[in-house]
């Protein structure tokens, strides 16, 4: 198994991002060797700028399509953490050009990885997924093994189709993998999300807050630094797994909002609603993961859902 405190080398796709820089920033404090390789499409320089600075960390600005590029930084490297991806769930089913974006960056860009893969001498990939996999699932909370996973968003099918090819890739080239089903992942470099969507219309108007769906959509909340601990709790725990990263709680919309205007200082704050269960097309009125597999492993995260929100939202407003 890949040691989680060693000192190996690393390939970190979409590094510069919300959930890889944090990755960065583990794996440097660890004493990895790391490369990340990002297009800088959404993931900002600033982020690890200091390691690279430092020589801690390798910089390569390119798409992960690009295949020479990704040779060559895939050199020398443990295990790869893919973490590159069009992460976008809201929207895609209304503009082509939308709807090729999680095709061309989730599905062919997780080819490419694999492929470079076996030109070089890495043998283990950490894939990111995604709760939505499962799609509107009928039991709840939901375990790895529950199926038929049908997605109802164009990006749970990209990570669906994206976790297929990584576990086809290990039975036919002898890959070692670890697959993470995400639930909501917040806090700090956040740009998108509930919470940070919340923060930003309160910090607009701290009056009125309006909430997509009916406020009862009800979700469970991870936050960034409990997700680090688990991926890298698990590589050095067990291999060849798919693993639910979450907390044991969820709330609904409606509470999210609450603990959001309570951070902020804020009181009678008029909710408007869009309506309906879901907030937009693709979106899950309800997820919330079985983790009996990680906790298995010995991890279970710091946090619930809600003191997931509460830290992420004093983070997010700081950093705005």
């Amino acid at each position: 198994m890949v040691d989680a405190l060693g000192a190996g080398k690393a390939l970190v796709t979409g590094g510069a991002g919300f959930i890889g820089s944090h990755l960065v920033d583990r794996l440097v404090d660890q004493g990895w060797q790391v490369t990340v390789v990002d297009d800088l499409s959404s993931g900002r320089l600033a982020w690890i700028k200091d390691h690279v600075e430092s020589g801690r960390v390798a910089f390569d600005r390119c798409d992960i399509n690009d295949e020479a590029p990704l040779r060559e930084a895939m050199g020398g490297c443990d295990i790869v953490f893919h973490l590159a991806a069009d992460a976008v769930i809201r929207g895609g089913f209304s503009s082509a050009s939308r709807r090729y974006s999680p095709v061309k960056n989730n599905i062919l860009g997780t080819y490419r990885v694999l492929e470079a893969m076996k030109e070089s001498s890495c043998r283990s990939v950490a894939f990111a997924s995604s709760s939505v996999v499962y799609g509107q699932a009928d039991v709840v909370p939901t375990p790895e093994s529950y199926g038929p996973l049908k997605p109802i968003s164009l990006y749970g099918a990209s990570k669906l189709s994206g976790e297929a090819l990584v576990t086809a890739y290990a039975h036919g080239f002898g890959y070692r993998y670890w697959i993470y089903r995400f639930a909501n992942v917040i806090g700090i470099r956040s740009g998108q999300g509930v919470v940070f969507d919340f923060v930003n219309k309160l910090q607009r108007d701290p009056r009125e807050l309006v909430i997509l769906g009916d406020g009862r959509q009800r979700k469970s909340y991870l936050h960034v630094d409990d997700c680090i601990g688990a991926i890298l709790h698990s590589i050095g725990a067990c291999e060849d797994e798919i693993l639910n990263l979450g907390t044991p709680t969820a709330v609904d919309v409606n509470a999210v909002a609450g603990f959001v205007e309570e951070e902020m200082g804020l009181d009678r704050v008029r909710h408007t609603y869009t309506g309906g269960r879901q907030g937009w097309k693709g979106d899950l009125p309800e997820t919330q993961l079985d983790l009996g597999r990680i906790t298995g492993l010995g991890w279970s995260p710091e946090m619930d859902s809600e003191a997931a929100v509460r830290r992420a939202t004093r983070e997010i407003r700081a950093d705005m």
